[in-house]
């Protein structure tokens, strides 16, 4: 059974841990956080691009949602602050991580192909649970000698069709 908690890349393989630790680690804490500055540093802001898949398999349904970072970083304030606010049964860094799945990274040069799949839930404080059950597919670059994310296609299904 994997480690939720452990990246599963070895540190000899540079690119890979990299690129976990920004997309695992620490996403997760800076949304638990509702803290940007966290990860403001991951992305490259010229020419950033997030389509939103609205959790729908056709692409005719995905849209341009955020055709800037500012506008990305201000929706995912938004989720973070609200997600603050919700009162849950269980601990929320442990649930989001064990339902958080990284293990596919396409490098061809010095671009990136990142799958992370979500699939499970948490479980809250009134008895329901909160789903988690998308895929997002991250377009990282090694950008100022650092890897970071350039784009996404998210809240795709998962598993797609």
């Amino acid at each position: 059974m994997r480690d939720p908690f452990k990246n599963p890349f070895s540190e000899s393989d540079v690119a890979r841990h990299s690129i976990w630790e920004m997309l695992v680690p620490r996403d997760i804490d800076a949304f638990l956080a509702a803290d940007w500055s966290m990860v403001e540093r991951d992305f490259v802001k010229d020419g950033f691009i997030g389509i939103d898949g609205r959790k729908d398999a056709s692409p005719d349904k995905w849209r341009l949602a955020f055709p800037t970072l500012a506008a990305y970083r201000d929706e995912w304030l938004r989720q973070a602050k609200d997600f603050a606010t919700q009162s849950f049964a269980e601990d929320t860094r442990t649930a989001i991580f064990t339902t958080t799945t990284l293990e596919d990274i396409e490098i061809e040069g010095e671009m990136a192909l990142v799958r992370k799949k979500f699939d499970g839930g948490i479980d809250k404080a009134d008895g329901s649970r909160d789903i988690m059950q998308w895929q997002t597919l991250y377009y990282c670059r090694l950008h100022e000698g650092h890897w970071r994310i350039s784009g996404f296609t998210g809240y795709l299904p998962n598993p797609m069709g």
